[in-house]
Formats: structure tokens, sequence, C-alpha cells
């Protein structure tokens, strides 16, 4: 039993390691910094499609406000045309008085058109602000990510080199068939061979024994094993 039980130190350093190792892996891939910096490219394109919105309905804008100021104009030189006294001809003063109304009438439909321009431009406006403001924060985080993610590797490599000089110790504490056996479980197990036995229950598959075999765990002189997942128990 004393044998197995240093077994358990060598599995918690093993599961240490492991997981330091896995986290070393995703810091050195840069998945989280790249999946900021994909966010913020993203942002940084919306604003982009944003601002070039904006200037398309910047020239539908001045385009119309040309035209109203023309229409305008002409409306003007047609009503002093109407009322200045120079024309008497009816028929061309008629002509005149509808030319003026195409005229307001044009210039109208212009105005309301120049009206949905500017009231488009104020939402794109709003929405260019909040993803610029986005984009800016985003763009903050990958600078900051890149930096916490070196600082953390630092860190990770530094509690590796420890705790794998820790788990050199304790193999050499154990016997080598029994070092053997357990090597070989973690490799089938997930990365845990060896789990303690609490009130009956393996904490490797979390299954309760039998009384008779709980019997026989305890008693037997061999090397403990669970009946379920067959990893080295440790009582």
């Amino acid at each position: 039993m004393a044998a197995t039980a240093k077994l358990l130190d060598l599995q918690s350093l093993d599961s240490t390691i492991d997981r330091l190792r896995a986290r070393e892996r995703v810091l050195h891939g840069g998945d989280e910094v790249a999946a900021l910096r994909g966010e913020a490219d993203a942002a940084e394109a919306t604003l982009g499609e944003l601002r070039l919105a904006i200037d398309a309905l910047d020239r539908d804008g001045s385009k119309l406000e040309h035209e109203i100021d023309s229409l305008t104009a002409k409306s003007a030189d047609e009503e002093s045309r109407l009322y200045g006294g120079a024309v008497a001809n009816a028929k061309e003063l008629d002509a005149i008085r509808h030319e003026v109304e195409n005229l307001k009438k044009r210039r109208s439909d212009r105005e309301d058109e120049l009206l949905v321009v500017m009231e488009r431009r104020e939402e794109l406006d709003r929405r260019a602000t909040d993803a610029e403001a986005t984009a800016t924060e985003l763009r903050a985080k990958v600078v900051a990510a890149a930096g916490d993610a070196g600082e953390e590797l630092t860190r990770i490599e530094g509690e590796l080199a420890t705790a794998t000089a820790s788990r050199a110790a304790a193999a050499a504490a154990i016997d080598p068939e029994l070092l053997e056996l357990y090597e070989d479980l973690r490799r089938q197990k997930k990365g845990v061979g060896a789990a303690a036995l609490v009130d009956g229950v393996c904490q490797g598959c979390h299954e309760k024994l039998s009384a008779v075999e709980l019997d026989r765990v305890r008693h037997d002189g061999g090397v403990p094993r669970c009946e379920y997942c067959r990893r080295i128990l440790v009582l």
C-alpha cells in the first residue's frame, strides 16, 4: 500500500504538467489573441463599410441640394416672368404658371428625398460612432491580451520546469514495474493512471466497488485495481 500511495503524488504532478502543457500549446498557438484580433478586424471592416455608406449619402445629399437650388432659381425666374408684366399672352402665361407649379413640385420631391437622406445619414453616423468605439476597445484588448499571453507563457514555462523536476524525483521513488503499469494506464485512461479509493468509491471513474471486491482490494497483496476502470487504487 505504501508503494501505491506515492502514485497519488505522482498523479497530481502529472495532472498539473498535463494542464500546464495544454495551456502552453494554446498560448503558443495564439488562439485567444487571434480570436480577439479577428473580432477587431470585423469591427473595423464594419466601420469602414459604414463610412463608405456615409460618403455615398453625402454625395447624394450634395447632388439633391444642388438640384433643389437649381429648381428654386428656375422657379423664381419663371415667377418673375409670370408676374413681371412682360408677358401678356394668356396662353403663354398659363404655360408659365404650369411650369412654376411643375418646378415647385419637383423641388418638393427633391426636398423629401433630401430629408430621407439626412435621416439615413444621421442613423449611419450613430452606428459609425458605436462601431468606432467597439473597434477601438477590441484593438486595446488585442494589445492587452498579447501582453498578458506573453507574461502567462513565461510563468507557465517556469511552473513546468519546477513540476517536471519534482515529477522526476517522485517517479524515481516508485518501483519500476509499478511505474510502468501506471504509465501504461495513463496513456489508456486520459492521463489518469491512479486514483484514490474514498468510502469504497474509485475517484477515477466514481464507481462504488462491491463489498466482495472492496474486501479483496484491501486484503490482497497485489497492486489494487478498480474493478470498473482498472486504474490503480490508492487506499
